[in-house]
């Protein structure tokens, strides 16, 4: 699948509703209050208005909102200056679709939301692939947020029209930076596929070179990572090995496995790599002397053992995470997603564009009431990682942090 990228040539910033018509009428309080964004948050701007300047152009009426939108001129380059309680494309204003669109976190059909909201279910579709086209990462780490140096990495099986395909996702601080599609679980496809994320936060940061990625222990995920990033170190999921035993011996050899994950855990919980890498030498050891340890047990002992070093690094990397829990707990939301949609249709273009608008709907939409109390007010998984949100409505707060991120045309 070929992606194309192209600078957008449309700012959004916050304006309030029922002052905004006057606003544009007089030219004087609008210049006021762009120079007012640009103390602030120059970075909703173009590059460069803060020594450039800017001048007044032409204002626009929108046909299908009926509300004007100004531009401007930065450096011999035209730029729109559209409200965040308007929806890109003037599809609709947000007060009337944020409601919808949080309830896509959950999984509500878009016909369900077509009976609530009125519109058809296209309509909703296309506003969940139209957020799909911001950068995840441009729009979900503000530009003040240090890039997160350990990562977290894995491919959700899926199906596109009856045949297997595959997400590329990449988590880190609980929100989700990477989603791409890839035709098969091979290193080509998964390297280019991961590469999106690559891509989008380098243009953030162009020097940026994560220090760790979790993964499971395919090989060709873990050779996609290295081939991206040459000096990344691998670390495998302690979790996995777990997840490996438990799902082979939980219920035939009950007894044992109680034994051997107690064993397992304590190793997982020593507090330095030589108390790691003794535990774990015993527990091998323990497998090879004891009776009855049937091989689902034993095999992925003696390969813990043996790819010892994948695990024990993560002692050298304060931070960096150990399990892919993370990871799994969004997945299991994309699972649900997927499932509830039937998985993907059409092409690949337009299912990755599906699932990363989800994907910002998930970083950006509120928690639950507990989830947000125990994190002092901070309401999404975007607002905790920056420390802050442009606007207190979560769909306002998304279309500003898009605003001239990277942008991708529909396919």
């Amino acid at each position: 699948m070929k992606t194309h990228i192209r600078e957008k040539c449309t700012s959004c910033v916050y304006f309030k509703e029922d002052t905004y018509a006057d606003l544009m009428e007089d030219v004087e309080q609008f210049r006021i209050h762009i120079d007012n964004i640009i103390g602030h948050f120059p970075e909703l701007l173009p590059e460069g208005i803060a020594m450039s300047g800017y001048v007044m152009k032409d204002i626009r009426k929108s046909k299908k909102l009926q509300i004007a939108i100004r531009r401007i001129t930065v450096a011999g380059r035209d730029y729109s200056i559209r409200p965040s309680f308007a929806m890109p494309y003037m599809t609709g204003f947000t007060c009337n679709v944020e409601k919808a669109l949080y309830l896509r976190k959950f999984d509500v059909p878009f016909h369900a939301l077509s009976y609530a909201f009125g519109r058809n279910a296209m309509y909703w579709y296309r506003l969940e692939n139209h957020l799909g086209r911001n950068s995840l990462v441009g729009t979900t780490v503000h530009h003040q947020t240090p890039l997160p140096v350990h990562l977290i990495a894995d491919e959700k099986h899926s199906r596109l029209a009856g045949e297997k395909c595959y997400v590329a996702t990449t988590v880190a601080s609980n929100c989700i930076l990477g989603v791409a599609m890839a035709g098969n679980a091979g290193e080509v496809a998964l390297t280019k596929a991961y590469g999106v994320f690559a891509g989008e936060a380098q243009r953030l940061e162009p020097s940026y070179k994560p220090e760790t990625v979790n993964t499971d222990g395919w090989p060709a995920t873990q050779k996609a990572w290295q081939t991206i990033f040459s000096n990344i170190l691998i670390i495998c999921c302690f979790l996995h090995v777990f997840i490996k035993i438990r799902d082979r011996a939980k219920i035939k050899f009950r007894d044992m496995f109680l034994q051997v994950a107690t064993k397992l855990w304590d190793c997982y919980r020593a507090t330095n790599k030589k108390s790691f890498s003794q535990r774990v030498r015993r527990l091998a050891e323990w497998c090879g002397t004891a009776q009855d340890v049937p091989a689902v047990i034993s095999e992925p002992i003696k390969k813990l053992r043996k790819n010892n070093r994948l695990y024990a690094a993560a002692y050298d990397h304060p931070g960096c995470y150990r399990t892919s829990n993370m990871l799994d707990r969004l997945m299991q939301r994309m699972d649900r997603h997927l499932f509830s949609t039937q998985y993907f249709h059409g092409s690949l273009g337009t299912g990755e564009l599906n699932i990363r608008g989800w994907a910002l709907i998930c970083n950006f939409a509120p928690s639950n009431p507990m989830t947000t109390k125990k994190y002092h007010g901070a309401k999404s998984p975007a607002d905790r990682l920056n420390g802050f949100s442009y606007h207190e409505n979560w769909l306002q707060n998304l279309l500003i942090s898009a605003s001239l991120r990277e942008f991708r045309p529909t396919p």
